[in-house]
């Protein structure tokens, strides 16, 4: 139970399907790191051996798409980017600066939801290319070799959403991780990164 200085941000079931997102996303970029770099091939060892991170890999990357999609279905309508939306794209140097001007953010701001629109894409793209080289005989070798070209640069995309990701909810947005942790933040916090969708939970009875 929250006190009445504080608003829940996320339900169980979207923490629950992010971190099932989360985890799924990082051995798979454990996994893929060592079966396409052999300079990483020692985190084969780690999660187990190279047959092992062959035979799981695949099966990790349709369940991540699979939990990906769920999450795309619980905030695609928070995930639409509208007017003010594109006005803070527009003026994303005064958010940098942290400069008064930026147009109030709704539950999540037009950053993120770029995030989301990209992190989503990038992991159709990486269960599109990844089916070709998980059955290899079924296919063309010239579909595999752009297979192999799309998987790579659709997973150094997505590495680097995860690095900003991580980065911007920890070290930039103080609170946004207890937020995913425990699913509540405090008025305080709602008020200053998400003033509009504060106001919003706030009127509701």
């Amino acid at each position: 139970m929250a006190d009445r200085d504080e608003i829940q941000r996320f339900t169980m079931a979207e923490r629950l399907i992010h971190w099932a997102v989360a985890i799924s996303f990082v051995y798979l970029v454990l996994s893929g790191l060592a079966l396409f770099y052999p300079s990483f091939y020692w985190l084969a060892y780690v999660l187990g051996g190279g047959p092992v991170i062959r035979s799981w890999h695949p099966i990790v990357g349709v369940l991540m798409f699979v939990f990906l999609a769920a999450m795309y279905l619980k905030w695609r309508r928070d995930m639409r980017l509208d007017a003010l939306d594109r006005q803070w794209l527009r003026q994303i140097d005064k958010y940098i600066r942290h400069a008064e001007g930026v147009p109030e953010a709704g539950r999540f701001n037009a950053g993120q939801k770029l995030l989301f629109k990209t992190m989503s894409l990038m992991g159709l793209l990486l269960l599109l290319s990844g089916i070709p080289l998980w059955f290899p005989t079924r296919f063309s070798r010239n579909l595999r070799e752009w297979s192999i070209l799309v998987h790579e640069i659709a997973a150094l995309v997505a590495i680097g959403g995860l690095i900003a990701h991580i980065y911007m909810g920890t070290a930039v947005v103080r609170g946004s991780m207890r937020a995913m942790l425990t699913g509540w933040v405090s008025r305080a916090w709602a008020r200053a990164h998400h003033p509009r969708w504060a106001r919003e939970v706030e009127r509701t009875p």
